[in-house]
């Protein structure tokens, strides 16, 4: 019983951490879309009325504010105002830090030292997991996540003998995991390889 009741434990809060953002970001979206339509209006109505125009204009209007955004926050005064909002306000937000990381990582372009995939040294077995960072003696602070939800898990302090770097991508590690521990075998060899902490 306690088995299927973290199977499904882990499965809901892997779900919610799908769902939510895109629900968020659709809510988020459509909200922006009434706020602007009053601002398309003298346009939309210039087309007949059997096109959605008013939504439409409000959409690429809305999207292109994104782009503009997005633009600003390349050059160097947008990303340095873009850091200072994060340490003042997201920063002390629990678990942002560790979702922003995770999300760079999955973009490619996180921090290379932190969620490198390995396989630890759990009781008798390996399992996959993720180095999160190194401690001042020389252990490992690993995740180990739950199969097949990559965000939930358990965190453990262990030497470096007990934990494997793997020479392979994080997106390869988070395959595997979502599949229920298929291409596992990829992840073995990687460690046979000789790429070890």
């Amino acid at each position: 019983m306690k088995i299927v009741r973290e199977f499904v434990t882990s499965t809901v809060v892997g779900g919610v951490f799908v769902v939510v953002p895109v629900y968020l970001a659709i809510l988020v979206l459509l909200k922006g879309m009434q706020s602007v339509a009053k601002l398309v209006r003298p346009l939309a109505a210039l087309l007949p009325d059997w096109l959605p125009a008013e939504g439409f204009f409000s959409l690429v209007l809305l999207l292109g504010v994104c782009f503009l955004v997005g633009l600003t926050m390349r050059t160097r005064v947008g990303r340095e105002v873009r850091e200072r909002i994060e340490v003042v306000f997201f920063e002390r937000l629990p678990g942002y830090g560790l979702l922003r990381s995770l999300t760079q990582r999955l973009a490619g372009e996180g921090d290379e030292t932190a969620w490198k995939p390995a396989l630890a040294e759990i009781e008798d077995a390996l399992t996959p997991a993720f180095v999160i960072e190194e401690l001042d003696d020389g252990r490992f602070t690993v995740f180990v996540p739950s199969i097949p939800t990559p965000l939930a898990g358990a965190v453990y302090i262990l030497d470096r003998k007990r934990v494997h770097l793997l020479d392979i991508p994080f997106t390869q590690a988070i395959r595997s995991i979502s599949r229920w521990g298929s291409g596992s075998k990829d992840l073995v060899a990687a460690m046979r390889s000789g790429v070890r902490t």
